[in-house]
């Protein structure tokens, strides 16, 4: 089930990037910082369960994601980006993990297992110094 973040659900600001760029750097607010109320959004109650409780530095104490994105130097570019890594944030939270099921091991895994280990033990009482 592929879960679509609504694009009216994020908001998006422009910010200046950081890092090398020379005058441009300066001038132009190519950077993008796009924040995501967890609460207010129209995800499923168990994804906004599942993102509140991750242990991520993006999620604030308020259940807001904050998302800078300063890859590309396009503006639009980096909104796409942020988009993107904020889609693969949900649907990460969204993927329910397969329940393990315990197994036993089999009897004859059991048996070359202790074998294993009484010949590495055979192995070991040799190394002792030589008597005559």
């Amino acid at each position: 089930m592929a879960i679509v973040i609504d694009p009216d659900d994020v908001e998006f600001s422009a910010i200046r990037a950081q890092g090398p760029g020379g005058q441009n750097v300066n001038k132009v607010s190519n950077a993008v910082q796009a924040r995501f109320d967890i609460g207010a959004s129209s995800l499923p109650l168990f994804v906004k369960e599942r993102l509140r409780a991750q242990a991520d530095a993006r999620i604030t104490r308020e259940g807001v994601v904050v998302i800078k994105a300063q890859r590309a130097r396009s503006l639009e570019r980096n909104r796409e980006d942020a988009l993107a890594r904020l889609q693969a944030m949900v649907d990460a939270a969204a993927a329910v993990p397969t329940v393990r099921k315990p197994t036993r091991p089999t009897r004859g895994s059991q048996r070359r297992r202790l074998e294993a280990k009484s010949r590495s033990g055979e192995v070991k009482a040799l190394r002792g110094k030589v008597r005559e």
